[in-house]
């Protein structure tokens, strides 16, 4: 009962849902990009029909959990992510994860156990590199500014509000954190997948072309797609309706 109590309270920490949908047939996991938080979510959880509630992971360090320190690495976050997901693993469920997020899913889902792992359904790769391909983006070693101008390339609300000079101080410590993890990431081969994946890129995002994307098809023994919708890397934002089109086909609910 005591770690029942205490998985259930890391859930808490860890999730957050705009709209609760408790007769939901499907969860839909999100896991934000680098520097972004749970909040990045809210919109498509207002656009989703009642057949899907969105549950997105707030990351340690930003946002309600500002004054935690960051994750070490990528493998410790999903390690923690992994521990706090199982409550909500009572129904199917499907990983949306953005950019960094979608690593973070990728890697959280390989860390469910044999117990939780039929309830995973699919795992949506948005804007982002297959594990197995090298990543390009600014190392550990960068100044601030080379991360903003980075940042500021991607486009994006998150860098629009970068312009403010309060925010940036804020934003700077997040942002250098989340690309530490991506930086001293490493892909090991392992089981692929036993659910399906979608990879899903916006046709002008330079960080992640189709090429890029395909060779998520490794990592999954139950099927692969991939998607191309309009806008760049931030696409959700200027496309949320294509978006909302392609998770609910995908997850074969009514779009209403």
């Amino acid at each position: 009962m005591l770690a029942q109590t205490t998985t259930t309270v890391e859930t808490a920490r860890w999730f957050r849902t705009y709209a609760a949908r408790p007769n939901a047939r499907v969860r839909l996991v999100c896991f934000p990009h680098a520097g972004g938080a749970a909040a990045a979510f809210r919109d498509l959880s207002g656009r989703l029909p009642a057949t899907v509630e969105l549950t997105a992971v707030q990351y340690p360090g930003r946002q309600d959990r500002y004054g935690e320190p960051p994750a070490p690495d990528l493998d410790t976050l999903a390690g923690e992510i992994a521990t706090a997901v199982e409550p909500l693993l009572d129904r199917p469920v499907a990983f949306f994860g953005h950019s960094l997020g979608a690593t973070v899913a990728f890697e959280t889902a390989r860390r469910l156990s044999s117990r939780y792992r039929p309830a995973l359904r699919h795992l949506f790769a948005s804007a982002r590199r297959a594990p197995a391909v090298p990543n390009q983006g600014p190392g550990i070693g960068h100044d601030d500014a080379s991360v903003l101008a980075y940042v500021r390339g991607l486009g994006g609300t998150g860098a629009a509000l970068l312009e403010d000079e309060d925010l940036r101080e804020m934003a700077l410590p997040v942002l250098r954190a989340d690309f530490r993890l991506v930086d001293t990431y490493r892909y090991s081969p392992g089981a692929p997948l036993l659910c399906p994946i979608t990879a899903v890129v916006g046709a002008e995002d330079g960080a992640c072309r189709p090429e890029h994307a395909r060779r998520w098809a490794e990592c999954t023994a139950a099927g692969f797609d991939l998607r191309v919708l309009p806008g760049g890397h931030f696409y959700p934002e200027t496309h949320p309706a294509e978006l909302t089109a392609l998770l609910t086909g995908a997850l074969g609910v009514p779009a209403v």
